[in-house]
């Protein structure tokens, strides 16, 4: 039908930033053929979603970075894992040259996107050391005094199409919103009930000069959440959702622009129905069988 050699469309270009870089690519948190462990699963689900989207992945190291900066080709960048790990990157965030390169690139109009513990290095009282462009920060206990009122769970691009509870995997706690963030989900104790200092953050934006950026505590991989993170990624790049694009998160859309064909699968066991957007955002309603795959010629 298409060639093998044939690249699908990629509308972002997602870089992984870690101690790593290309030495581990496509390894999470961890060596041993990435067994499921309960520290890392809530983070594997951010590559085995970057393997099916429609997005080219890089895997940059902070060497990488200090030596030559940031590729002119990279939309976003994601940092992800816990605190002090090579994965989140450690002490690497202490280095100035590193948080300089990083928030030039931002302010310039890029996206950073954030899971678990990202940037956490603990400079001048911060838990994460970009957490001006984040737009949250974890409370280790430096900033108790500090009245914490971003407590208003907003409606927001990224998840309007959510239905129920998402899942975060094991989370993180004591993650708050910086004034100015945008918060999208938000968990509170029923022990206290007061408007200030409660909560912790499950899901939060920001905008950073021209850039924007999207935080999460968690991502374990489901239909759901690979959609909430595709969604996630065009909006922290500031790239359009609707092109070559399956409305439906039990569906995905492949497009090859050499052989001007796209395939439209349906993931599940169901039959579906969903919006089909083409290369130029024209929409269209198409039904699969379970399993399918409808390929349609431009």
């Amino acid at each position: 039908v298409v060639s093998g050699e044939e690249k699908p469309y990629a509308g972002v270009t997602v870089a992984i930033l870690n101690a790593w870089g290309k030495e581990r690519s496509w390894m999470s948190h961890m060596v041993a053929h990435e067994l499921w462990y309960q520290q890392i699963y809530s983070y594997q689900g951010i590559l085995e979603a970057l393997s099916g989207l429609a997005v080219n992945v890089k895997f940059i190291s902070f060497d990488d970075v200090r030596a030559r900066g940031i590729d002119k080709d990279i939309d976003v960048i994601i940092n992800v894992g816990d605190e002090g790990t090579a994965y989140s990157g450690g002490a690497a965030w202490r280095d100035k040259e590193i948080v300089t390169a990083v928030r030039g690139w931002v302010r310039e109009g890029h996206g950073f996107i954030g899971v678990g513990e990202p940037t956490a290095a603990t400079v001048n009282d911060r838990c994460f050391a970009l957490a001006d462009i984040l737009g949250v920060d974890e409370e280790k206990g430096f900033t108790l005094s500090a009245d914490k009122y971003n407590i208003l769970k907003k409606a927001h691009f990224i998840t309007e199409d959510v239905a129920g509870e998402i899942d975060y995997g094991e989370g993180k706690k004591n993650v708050y919103a910086l004034d100015g963030a945008d918060v999208l989900d938000i968990r509170f104790s029923d022990r206290f009930k007061r408007n200030v200092n409660v909560g912790e953050v499950k899901m939060a934006v920001n905008e950073y000069g021209k850039g924007r950026s999207f935080y999460i505590t968690g991502l374990p991989y489901s239909f759901e959440n690979s959609r909430l993170l595709y969604k996630a990624m065009c909006w922290a790049a500031n790239k359009p959702l609707n092109v070559c694009y399956s409305s439906n998160v039990n569906t995905e859309c492949n497009y090859y622009e050499a052989s001007g064909k796209y395939a439209i699968v349906n993931n599940g066991k169901e039959k579906q129905t969903t919006e089909f957007y083409d290369k130029s955002g024209n929409k269209s309603i198409i039904d699969l069988k379970p399993m399918e795959i409808k390929w349609i010629k431009e």
